[in-house]
């Protein structure tokens, strides 16, 4: 099947089933782009048809699975022929919160398979597309590029990982007139945030007496702190969507673009305070203890 010659070009984006990368894939829809949205489940796609105005096709994609990127790889190849893409949007991701000293190996590798390999993988696959339509690739990073919260590293590393990919990709496909773009979201209002924080307190009751003696007090408080803030002032992600059109629809778009009310004040924080400052304001804002739980050689309950 080919893709109508007719609108904008295609755009292919990850993660659509819900939150910012469904406010993506919808605006982009309602802005003249013939949509390809990876979900994981038909019933998802199915659903993001109904409500999108617009050109709109769901893309079975998980992006933590190589024979399955191939393939939507090759089914977007044959829709879009000699045309290729208008854009790549790499939004999928996944947030994962633990005290370093205690994350489990295996939690922090899913938050890098999806965050940072799955993004990779998926580019990897797109990107002689996107060269053949001379399409843009943006992607869905987080102020967790510039900010790390305490407890975060998990998520905050793996972001991080992915921006440095971003910023060698941004001179590294210049030659062919590819713009690589970063989308910085700053506290979104999604289901996400309910998610973090439950697996974040399933976190501390699975620790042993030890790790909960250590840091539950202040893992909680930051947890509590944190999606407090979100869902008090958090932005809508239409927010995001509506800064995706305006990068494709640029001339020349930004190589950054921050979202969200706190975005630019996170981000001063971190580029003009000094270290010292900037872990005093954290500990203020997430309410942390000033000293942490039992001392080396206290009894533990």
């Amino acid at each position: 099947m080919h893709v109508s010659h007719t609108g904008k070009g295609t755009v292919v984006v990850t993660g659509t089933s819900s939150g910012i990368g469904r406010s993506c894939a919808l605006r982009l829809a309602a802005d003249g782009y013939h949509v390809f949205a990876g979900v994981r489940k038909e019933s998802d796609g199915r659903e993001l048809r109904a409500a999108a105005r617009g050109s709109l096709e769901p893309l079975i994609l998980d992006v933590t699975d190589e024979a399955n990127i191939k393939e939507a790889g090759r089914r977007v190849r044959e829709a879009t022929g000699d045309r290729g893409l208008a854009a790549l949007v790499n939004n999928a991701g996944v947030g994962i919160t633990s005290p370093a000293e205690v994350v489990p190996m295996d939690r922090l590798r899913k938050s890098f398979e999806i965050n940072f390999f799955g993004q990779l993988a998926v580019i990897q696959e797109f990107l002689p597309q996107l060269r053949r339509g001379t399409g843009r690739l943006i992607n869905i990073g987080s102020i967790g590029n510039r900010v790390v919260m305490p407890f975060a590293s998990p998520l905050n590393a793996s972001k991080w990982a992915f921006a440095a990919v971003n910023h060698a990709l941004r001179v590294e496909l210049l030659p062919w007139g590819i713009h690589v773009v970063l989308v910085e979201p700053a506290s979104i209002k999604t289901a996400a945030v309910d998610k973090l924080e439950q697996e974040g307190l399933s976190n501390i009751d699975e620790f042993g007496a030890y790790e909960r003696n250590l840091y539950g007090k202040a893992y909680r408080s930051m947890l509590k702190n944190a999606t407090m803030h979100i869902r008090r002032l958090g932005t809508s992600p239409e927010a995001v969507g509506k800064v995706v059109v305006r990068a494709l629809n640029a001339e020349t778009p930004k190589a950054r673009y921050l979202v969200g009310k706190s975005a630019r004040p996170l981000a001063g924080i971190v580029k003009y305070a000094p270290d010292r400052v900037y872990d005093k304001i954290r500990m203020k804002v997430f309410q942390l203890p000033d000293e942490f739980g039992a001392r080396a050689g206290e009894p533990v309950d």
